[in-house]
């Protein structure tokens, strides 16, 4: 499975293309379909272009790109940051997304085994039927979700953040290693400029993986791409080589 990761933090001015409000986020999410996309993951926003869980944002993001590219599995972040490390707060959002309809609400959502309250979040989740994606950070993360598995967890996602590309292959490997099999599908990814190293890796190793304009702004030679499309194609030729 080939994920296309539409945005994540980043913002405009780090790439022309990258897609904002709904519409882009659905404009981007069909072409990235139509390039290979199996899944996508986006990060919702608000009208201030600021990162939001809040319901409305939510829905108006995963409604537009359900629209656009029907039969599509969507997932979003639930990364603390997005309100600014408070647990409480990201816990009274979520849980407002039971009022979401089916079309509105995503079929995913990842919960980083790193951040407090994980747990009490998966569980949330769960509870209203979206399924959870155990974001793996480190060897830590990958022990935490042998001892302490979250509830409704549909995937685990081995994410190779701040490590040299050199490292990038070795590291992967170790946290793999940590955690054995999980019972359920591994999607391994990488970002900045071991996002294509570890891809390749995840290939080789016949795991799932993810492209897109959040985890790199360039393609597996290091020059430029036009957008998520771009990078899905020529994450899908590496995959099909």
């Amino acid at each position: 499975m080939l994920k296309a990761c539409l945005n994540g933090s980043r913002t405009r001015s780090e790439h022309p293309g990258l897609p904002v409000t709904p519409d882009q986020l659905a404009a981007a999410a069909r072409e990235a379909v139509e390039a290979g996309a199996d899944a996508l993951h986006l990060h919702p926003r608000g009208r201030d272009a600021a990162e939001s869980l809040r319901a409305a944002d939510v829905a108006a993001a995963v409604s537009a790109v359900r629209q656009a590219c029907p039969g599509i599995p969507v997932g979003v972040s639930t990364g603390l940051w997005i309100t600014a490390r408070d647990v409480s707060a990201r816990r009274d959002l979520v849980e407002g997304w039971s009022a979401l309809r089916a079309f509105e609400r995503p079929d995913f959502a990842s919960v980083n085994l790193s951040e407090p309250g994980r747990l009490e979040l998966a569980a949330t989740l769960h509870t209203i039927g979206i399924g959870v994606e155990a974001g793996v950070w480190s060897n830590r993360d990958a022990q935490l979700l042998a001892s302490a598995r979250p509830a409704g967890i549909i995937r685990v996602l081995v994410e190779i953040i701040d490590v040299p590309p050199e490292n990038a292959v070795a590291e992967a490997d170790a946290i793999l290693r940590e955690f054995g099999d999980p019972g359920v599908p591994v999607l391994l990814h990488g970002e900045q400029e071991a996002c294509w190293p570890v891809l390749r890796h995840a290939v080789a190793l016949g795991l799932d993986t993810r492209i897109g304009l959040e985890d790199t702004l360039t393609g597996p030679d290091g020059g430029p791409v036009t957008g998520n499309a771009d990078l899905t194609r020529r994450a899908r030729e590496l995959i099909n080589t």
